[in-house]
Protein backbone atom coordinates (compact mmCIF):
# COMPACT_ATOMS: atom_id res chain seq x y z
CA UNK A 1 0.00 0.00 0.00
CA UNK A 2 1.29 3.31 -0.83
CA UNK A 3 2.06 6.20 1.66
CA UNK A 4 -0.88 8.62 2.09
CA UNK A 5 -0.35 12.38 0.35
CA UNK A 6 0.61 14.93 2.96
CA UNK A 7 -1.05 18.39 2.53
CA UNK A 8 -0.02 21.18 4.99
CA UNK A 9 -2.89 23.69 4.54
CA UNK A 10 -1.95 27.20 5.52
CA UNK A 11 -5.17 29.21 6.73
CA UNK A 12 -5.38 31.82 9.51
CA UNK A 13 -9.36 30.90 10.10
CA UNK A 14 -9.70 27.70 12.43
CA UNK A 15 -13.19 27.11 11.17
CA UNK A 16 -12.06 26.79 7.82
CA UNK A 17 -9.24 24.85 8.39
CA UNK A 18 -10.54 22.73 10.17
CA UNK A 19 -13.14 21.75 8.05
CA UNK A 20 -10.73 21.44 4.93
CA UNK A 21 -9.10 18.81 7.11
CA UNK A 22 -11.92 16.79 7.85
CA UNK A 23 -13.11 16.83 3.84
CA UNK A 24 -9.46 15.96 2.90
CA UNK A 25 -8.82 13.17 5.81
CA UNK A 26 -12.30 12.00 4.03
CA UNK A 27 -10.04 11.61 0.90
CA UNK A 28 -7.37 9.95 2.44
CA UNK A 29 -4.94 12.62 2.69
CA UNK A 30 -2.76 13.04 5.66
CA UNK A 31 -3.40 16.52 7.04
CA UNK A 32 -0.73 19.17 8.90
CA UNK A 33 -2.42 22.20 9.66
CA UNK A 34 -0.66 26.08 10.33
CA UNK A 35 -2.54 29.19 11.04
CA UNK A 36 0.48 31.85 9.95
CA UNK A 37 3.35 32.31 7.51
CA UNK A 38 6.06 31.66 9.98
CA UNK A 39 4.37 28.82 11.51
CA UNK A 40 3.91 27.21 7.31
CA UNK A 41 7.03 27.50 6.92
CA UNK A 42 8.59 25.73 9.81
CA UNK A 43 5.97 23.00 9.57
CA UNK A 44 7.15 22.99 6.01
CA UNK A 45 11.04 22.18 6.86
CA UNK A 46 9.65 19.80 9.02
CA UNK A 47 7.31 17.91 7.50
CA UNK A 48 8.20 18.11 3.73
CA UNK A 49 4.71 18.07 2.50
CA UNK A 50 3.52 16.93 -0.99
CA UNK A 51 0.96 19.33 -1.55
CA UNK A 52 0.44 22.69 0.18
CA UNK A 53 -2.52 24.52 0.25
CA UNK A 54 -1.45 27.95 0.93
CA UNK A 55 -3.89 31.19 1.70
CA UNK A 56 -2.62 34.80 -0.07
CA UNK A 57 -4.04 36.83 3.17
CA UNK A 58 -1.78 35.29 6.65
CA UNK A 59 -0.66 36.85 9.49
CA UNK A 60 3.11 37.53 10.85
CA UNK A 61 4.13 36.63 6.77
CA UNK A 62 1.55 36.52 4.08
CA UNK A 63 1.35 33.15 1.64
CA UNK A 64 3.30 35.08 -1.57
CA UNK A 65 6.33 35.80 1.00
CA UNK A 66 6.00 31.99 1.68
CA UNK A 67 5.58 30.47 -1.03
CA UNK A 68 8.57 32.33 -2.53
CA UNK A 69 10.61 31.23 0.54
CA UNK A 70 9.51 27.26 -0.57
CA UNK A 71 10.24 28.62 -4.21
CA UNK A 72 13.75 29.79 -3.50
CA UNK A 73 14.60 25.99 -2.25
CA UNK A 74 12.02 23.36 -3.47
CA UNK A 75 9.82 22.43 -6.08
CA UNK A 76 6.52 21.22 -3.76
CA UNK A 77 3.73 21.70 -5.36
CA UNK A 78 1.76 24.66 -3.93
CA UNK A 79 -1.68 26.15 -4.41
CA UNK A 80 -2.52 29.46 -3.20
CA UNK A 81 -5.83 30.29 -2.37
CA UNK A 82 -7.61 33.88 -1.66
CA UNK A 83 -11.29 35.25 -0.62
CA UNK A 84 -10.30 38.07 -2.91
CA UNK A 85 -11.78 37.67 -6.46
CA UNK A 86 -8.93 40.11 -7.77
CA UNK A 87 -7.15 39.27 -11.08
CA UNK A 88 -3.71 40.57 -9.45
CA UNK A 89 -4.02 38.04 -7.09
CA UNK A 90 -3.46 35.25 -9.40
CA UNK A 91 -0.89 37.14 -11.57
CA UNK A 92 1.23 37.33 -8.30
CA UNK A 93 0.66 33.61 -7.07
CA UNK A 94 1.42 32.18 -10.63
CA UNK A 95 4.26 34.30 -11.49
CA UNK A 96 6.24 34.09 -8.12
CA UNK A 97 6.03 29.83 -8.71
CA UNK A 98 2.48 28.47 -7.22
CA UNK A 99 1.10 25.96 -9.37
CA UNK A 100 -2.68 27.01 -9.10
CA UNK A 101 -4.82 29.72 -7.99
CA UNK A 102 -8.30 29.38 -6.52
CA UNK A 103 -10.52 31.93 -4.74
CA UNK A 104 -12.72 31.46 -1.97
CA UNK A 105 -15.83 30.33 -2.09
CA UNK A 106 -14.67 27.22 -3.56
CA UNK A 107 -17.05 24.03 -3.66
CA UNK A 108 -14.12 21.32 -1.68
CA UNK A 109 -15.00 18.43 -4.39
CA UNK A 110 -13.69 20.95 -7.14
CA UNK A 111 -10.48 21.95 -4.37
CA UNK A 112 -9.61 18.19 -4.26
CA UNK A 113 -9.92 17.68 -7.90
CA UNK A 114 -7.39 20.12 -8.78
CA UNK A 115 -4.77 18.87 -5.89
CA UNK A 116 -5.22 15.41 -7.81
CA UNK A 117 -4.62 17.14 -11.18
CA UNK A 118 -1.13 18.82 -9.90
CA UNK A 119 -0.11 16.69 -8.16
CA UNK A 120 -0.52 14.04 -11.19
CA UNK A 121 1.27 16.59 -13.14
CA UNK A 122 4.71 16.58 -11.38
CA UNK A 123 4.55 12.84 -10.87
CA UNK A 124 3.87 12.85 -15.35
CA UNK A 125 6.58 15.21 -15.31
CA UNK A 126 9.70 15.21 -13.29
CA UNK A 127 12.19 17.60 -13.68
CA UNK A 128 14.76 16.11 -16.12
CA UNK A 129 18.63 17.02 -15.40
CA UNK A 130 21.23 17.71 -17.38
CA UNK A 131 25.19 18.10 -16.86
CA UNK A 132 26.11 18.72 -13.05
CA UNK A 133 27.77 21.61 -13.74
CA UNK A 134 28.08 24.20 -17.23
CA UNK A 135 29.64 26.96 -18.00
CA UNK A 136 29.39 29.73 -20.80
CA UNK A 137 31.56 32.51 -20.46
CA UNK A 138 32.37 33.72 -17.18
CA UNK A 139 28.77 31.89 -16.13
CA UNK A 140 29.13 29.13 -14.14
CA UNK A 141 25.98 26.98 -13.00
CA UNK A 142 26.34 24.04 -10.44
CA UNK A 143 22.80 22.31 -10.01
CA UNK A 144 23.92 20.00 -7.42
CA UNK A 145 24.70 22.90 -5.31
CA UNK A 146 22.18 24.87 -7.02
CA UNK A 147 24.87 27.58 -7.28
CA UNK A 148 25.27 30.42 -9.82
CA UNK A 149 28.84 32.11 -10.31
CA UNK A 150 29.36 35.35 -12.83
CA UNK A 151 32.68 35.93 -12.79
CA UNK A 152 33.12 34.26 -9.84
CA UNK A 153 30.48 35.83 -8.16
CA UNK A 154 27.68 34.22 -6.38
CA UNK A 155 24.59 35.36 -7.89
CA UNK A 156 21.20 34.04 -5.78
CA UNK A 157 18.19 32.59 -7.35
CA UNK A 158 14.94 31.03 -6.80
CA UNK A 159 14.35 27.70 -7.83
CA UNK A 160 12.50 28.34 -11.56
CA UNK A 161 15.06 31.52 -12.40
CA UNK A 162 17.51 28.79 -11.93
CA UNK A 163 16.11 25.87 -13.75
CA UNK A 164 15.49 28.36 -16.78
CA UNK A 165 18.79 29.58 -16.87
CA UNK A 166 19.91 25.90 -16.71
CA UNK A 167 17.89 25.12 -19.68
CA UNK A 168 19.18 27.98 -21.86
CA UNK A 169 23.16 26.96 -20.75
CA UNK A 170 22.71 23.79 -21.43
CA UNK A 171 21.75 24.91 -24.64
CA UNK A 172 24.44 27.12 -25.64
CA UNK A 173 23.77 29.28 -28.89
CA UNK A 174 20.41 27.41 -29.36
CA UNK A 175 17.44 28.52 -29.63
CA UNK A 176 14.62 27.09 -26.86
CA UNK A 177 11.14 27.51 -27.64
CA UNK A 178 8.79 29.35 -25.48
CA UNK A 179 6.87 26.13 -25.35
CA UNK A 180 10.00 23.52 -24.40
CA UNK A 181 11.06 25.85 -21.55
CA UNK A 182 7.97 26.16 -19.93
CA UNK A 183 7.32 22.32 -20.44
CA UNK A 184 11.00 21.37 -19.40
CA UNK A 185 10.54 24.15 -15.82
CA UNK A 186 6.78 24.22 -15.15
CA UNK A 187 5.64 20.77 -16.45
CA UNK A 188 3.64 19.66 -19.97
CA UNK A 189 0.07 20.21 -18.64
CA UNK A 190 0.87 23.61 -17.20
CA UNK A 191 -1.68 25.78 -17.92
CA UNK A 192 -1.01 29.30 -16.55
CA UNK A 193 0.02 32.45 -18.10
CA UNK A 194 2.58 32.06 -20.80
CA UNK A 195 3.73 35.29 -19.46
CA UNK A 196 5.31 33.98 -16.33
CA UNK A 197 7.97 32.79 -18.45
CA UNK A 198 8.64 35.90 -19.48
CA UNK A 199 8.87 37.94 -15.88
CA UNK A 200 11.32 34.94 -14.99
CA UNK A 201 13.31 35.81 -18.22
CA UNK A 202 13.53 39.79 -16.98
CA UNK A 203 14.27 38.82 -13.99
CA UNK A 204 17.25 37.21 -14.99
CA UNK A 205 18.65 39.57 -17.14
CA UNK A 206 18.52 42.30 -14.67
CA UNK A 207 21.13 39.96 -12.40
CA UNK A 208 23.41 38.55 -15.18
CA UNK A 209 23.24 41.31 -18.26
CA UNK A 210 24.99 44.68 -17.97
CA UNK A 211 22.51 46.66 -19.51
CA UNK A 212 19.24 44.19 -19.49
CA UNK A 213 17.73 46.27 -21.78
CA UNK A 214 20.01 45.33 -24.28
CA UNK A 215 20.62 41.99 -23.29
CA UNK A 216 23.87 40.29 -24.47
CA UNK A 217 23.57 36.77 -23.14
CA UNK A 218 20.15 36.12 -23.00
CA UNK A 219 18.91 36.76 -26.75
CA UNK A 220 15.22 37.29 -27.71
CA UNK A 221 14.53 35.28 -30.91
CA UNK A 222 10.89 37.00 -31.93
CA UNK A 223 8.25 34.28 -32.39
CA UNK A 224 9.95 31.54 -31.37
CA UNK A 225 11.87 31.81 -27.87
CA UNK A 226 15.20 32.27 -26.32
CA UNK A 227 19.15 31.18 -26.74
CA UNK A 228 21.99 31.83 -24.28
CA UNK A 229 24.81 33.12 -26.16
CA UNK A 230 28.46 33.61 -24.33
Amino acid sequence: MSDPITVLVVDDEPAFREALRQALKREGFLVHLAADGEEALEYFRALQPDIVLLDVMLPRMSGVDVCRQIRSVDDTPVIMVSARNEEIDAVVALEIGADDYVSKPYRTRELIARMRTVLRRVSANPRTVGDAEVTVGDLHLDRERHEVTLAGQSVELPLKEFQVLAELMENQDLVVTRQDLINRVWGYDYEGDTKTLDVHIKRLRAKLEPDPANPQRIITVRGVGYKMSA
